[in-house]
């Protein structure tokens, strides 16, 4: 199997910016970890063409909060690809203390391709969405 369809993890350091007045990590910063986490990936693995000629905006965010980092915690964002459409591809995320890889968050995103020439959506090639999606679950 490719390193597209493995499981990718990155490791976050917290930075004294993500803490929020109640004293934790601020959940906009756990999307941030997110979409940081799945870029990360699309980087790792797709060709040097491919990241050429396509851009990803998300299109929607589920996401739950489980618990609460701090300033001295490390985490660790675990992403994989799950099922694609015609113009949207499903990514899962885990944030994980690394001390411990208790869960402190998880999340569920849509993505869609956009054609770097046009600034449009587009459909991507089969190559892609073999590679960028579960087997089987393709329209």
């Amino acid at each position: 199997m490719d390193l597209a369809h493995e499981r990718f993890e990155k490791r976050i350091q917290i930075q004294p910016s993500d803490i929020d007045e109640l004293g934790h990590v601020n959940n906009v910063v756990y999307l941030r970890w997110v979409q940081e986490a799945a870029v990360a990936h699309w980087r790792a693995a797709a060709s040097a063409q491919a990241q050429e000629n396509l851009w990803w905006v998300v299109v929607r965010h589920e996401i739950d909060y489980k618990r609460p980092a701090f300033e001295d915690d490390e985490v660790i964002a675990v992403t994989w690809v799950g099922t694609a459409e015609r113009r949207s591809f499903e990514r899962h995320t885990e944030l994980l203390r690394a001390a411990d890889r208790k869960l402190l968050a998880k999340a569920r995103t849509i993505w869609c391709p956009i054609d770097s020439a046009t600034g449009r959506p587009t459909d991507v090639s089969d190559e892609i969405r073999r590679q960028f999606s579960v087997p089987g679950t393709e329209e």
